[in-house]
């Protein structure tokens, strides 16, 4: 049998079923010490830099160890490449063939059922433009042996039938359903039940962990290791689902669906309407309806998120009211029976009233409060402060092999910031460095005699600072910013600038879809693309098309978001450093991701700009520069353009704009 450096090394299996793959010593070190890991069913935490191919690093011991292994990843784009891709590749390179089950969560599934509905609601809701799409999936309904709308060309999950044809676990008939037995959720289910590796994502995983609200418990207590990729995500998610979230949407839909309920009821047997339960499901459903709306009316109009401590002083009593609605209403509703077609709508409304409870119930000293108005309601939101003794306790409740991995889990060689907020102070740590050549690929320029990051002009003279850089590399440029405030501000300066002749074409956040601008703009070869948090991770663009990044400031979380003040506020309160324990670590890890979009392969070469002068003003700024790649750092504008010139391409691709 091979071992791993047969297999990873020249002339292996890899290298003959990936003509393009190579050797790298960093590469066989990391598998060498997750299959250890996995024999000794060990926590383990890997930084793995850009290019180490962590991904086959992984896999390949995973695979060999002959253990039912569960991989949760970032994004679903990961896991349909997990799945379609990276495990079929390496599981027929190594002649072990393995059951892999790709099991995502049930809002991504058709539900045969609600489709069957779906036209008469759009035609109650007069959106008779969604036809044609529903038609569409119609026709593949009739083919497709997965039910994942990823297959569906075009679908995104933004579109307005989407909703229509998935269930939620609310509106979700189960065992009742006249489709349960070709559930394309159940197969999924019973599917991964049955495979040896199961490829799931992290909201997933951890709605699993937190909430047992999915039924994949059983899945997950039969796994001998779990493998977390883009794992610098969890620490925020397990916070998210630890936690509790009410959205006014969700509470409306139950007062619909038991309206709906109550009325089908009457229609089946009339005299249910002169049952005393009924009156009183009805008064008790008018509270409910009655107590959303009046937390409604005493929220701001202004859509934005706030400190429940900072909202109307009559916020607590009224979601008291509510709660206690919710309460009265399941009770009632649960007078019907059990056999009672209202007895699972009555178990949601049941639920719900026990989530509110939480709201009122909370302890201030272990969690924080928040509401966010939004065009189409408000959501409630309750965020502890520390998850990691839950989350080291549901470690600890498994006998198995937990393997984090990331390209940013450490600080210069410290993991102590990841390893504490997610209680894993006995896991080992391995940190890996990136196999690409930083000191001739890259540079970063730290510009001079930038103004104060609060000074209104702060925007403008980035961009003054970027606009010699964009000439000398001819586009193929990211500008990152850290609000949508400064992102909106920069592109109205360069569009003024440019205004009888762009050179370059705009890409801007929020004015086309992620993957569509990221695919315009790696076809462009030669555009400018502005995008705000979403764009400083989880974007791949290898070559030519992206040479330079200029990073307008240092990520600080803002101050002023009400769950930022609140951790602040909490850490000081309880003796801690908020700056150097939360706010300078975390914001060091997000600068390690925005400098991380450039080099994306061996071939890459390009500049990172960052404009802020704290990173040189400040005491804290070695921190940063500690975190990053080692590229060679300059503070002179022409070494930096002559930089550019030299790595430019010599005719790089028109600018569509410029034609």
């Amino acid at each position: 049998m091979l071992d791993l450096e047969d297999i990873f090394g020249p002339h292996g299996p890899l290298q003959r079923a990936l003509p393009d793959f190579r050797f790298r010593r960093q590469q066989l070190r990391m598998a060498e010490r997750v299959a250890q890991a996995l024999e000794h069913r060990e926590a383990l935490i890997v930084e793995a830099g850009t290019g180490t191919g962590k991904t086959f690093a992984y896999l390949v011991p995973a695979l060999l160890s002959g253990r039912r292994v569960l991989i949760s990843t970032g994004t679903r784009t990961l896991q349909d490449q997990l799945f379609s891709k990276d495990l079929p590749l390496v599981s027929a390179a190594l002649g072990r063939p393995a059951r892999v089950s790709l099991l995502k969560g049930r809002s991504n599934y058709l539900c045969k059922h609600r489709l069957a509905r779906a036209s008469e609601q759009l035609a109650l809701e007069g959106a008779r433009t969604q036809d044609r799409t529903l038609a569409r999936i119609a026709r593949w309904a009739t083919v497709t042996r997965t039910g994942d709308l990823a297959e569906v060309p075009g679908l995104s999950d933004a579109h307005p039938v989407w909703q229509h044809v998935t269930s939620t676990r609310d509106n979700c008939l189960g065992t009742r359903c006249a489709e349960y037995g070709r559930c394309h959720v159940v197969a999924a289910r019973r599917a991964a039940l049955e495979a040896d590796v199961v490829v799931v994502n992290h909201y997933l995983l951890l709605a699993d962990l937190a909430l047992k609200e999915d039924g994949f418990g059983d899945i997950l207590g039969t796994a001998d290791a779990v493998i977390l990729d883009e794992a610098h995500q969890i620490p925020d998610l397990a916070a998210q689902f630890f936690g509790a979230t009410v959205a006014s949407r969700r509470i409306e839909n139950v007062v619909r669906d038991v309206q709906s309920e109550l009325a089908a009821a009457v229609h089946a047997s009339p005299e249910a309407s002169t049952n005393g339960w009924h009156d009183q499901a009805v008064a008790s459903l008018r509270h409910v309806a009655d107590h959303l709306a009046s937390i409604a009316s005493v929220l701001p109009r202004q859509p934005g998120r706030f400190a429940w401590r900072e909202g109307p002083r009559e916020l607590n009593s009224l979601v008291e009211g509510l709660s206690q609605a919710l309460h009265d209403l399941g009770a009632t509703l649960e007078a019907a029976g059990e056999d009672s077609p209202l007895s699972a709508v009555a178990e949601r409304v049941t639920e719900l009233a026990a989530v509110m409870d939480r709201f009122t119930d909370m302890d201030e000293l272990e969690s924080t409060r928040a509401v966010e108005v939004t065009q189409r309601g408000f959501t409630l939101s309750l965020i502890p402060f520390d998850v990691a003794r839950r989350f080291q306790a549901m470690l600890e409740s498994r006998r198995t092999a937990w393997i984090f991995t990331s390209a940013t889990l450490s600080l210069g060689d410290d993991f102590k910031h990841f390893a504490h907020r997610l209680g894993l102070h006995e896991a080992g740590t391995l940190k890996i460095d990136s196999p690409f050549d930083y000191e001739q690929q890259s540079l970063l320029y730290l510009p001079q005699g930038l103004p104060d990051p609060q000074s209104p002009a702060f925007v403008g003279a980035v961009i003054d600072c970027a606009i010699p850089l964009l000439h000398a590399s001819q586009g193929g440029a990211f500008l990152l910013f850290t609000s949508h405030r400064a992102l909106a501000r920069a592109a109205q300066i360069l569009r003024e600038r440019w205004a009888q002749e762009a050179p370059y074409n705009l890409y801007v956040q929020g004015e086309a879809p992620r993957e569509r601008l990221l695919k315009e703009f790696r076809d462009d070869g030669s555009g400018v693309l502005l995008g705000t948090t979403s764009f400083w991770e989880g974007v791949d663009v290898k070559g030519e098309a992206l040479r330079l990044v200029v990073i307008e400031k240092l990520p600080f979380a803002s101050p002023d978001d009400p769950i930022v003040k609140a951790r602040i506020d909490h850490l000081q309160a309880t003796g801690g450093n908020a700056f150097r324990d939360y706010q300078l670590p975390e914001a060091a890890l997000a600068l390690k991701q925005g400098v991380g979009r450039l080099i994306r392969s061996e071939e890459d070469f390009g500049v990172v700009v960052i404009c802020d002068p704290r990173i040189v003003g400040r005491n804290y700024g070695r921190v940063f520069l500690s975190a990053l790649p080692p590229m060679p750092v300059t503070r002179d504008q022409g070494d930096t353009l002559r930089f550019l010139r030299r790595h430019t391409p010599a005719h790089p691709q028109r600018a569509l704009g410029a034609q």
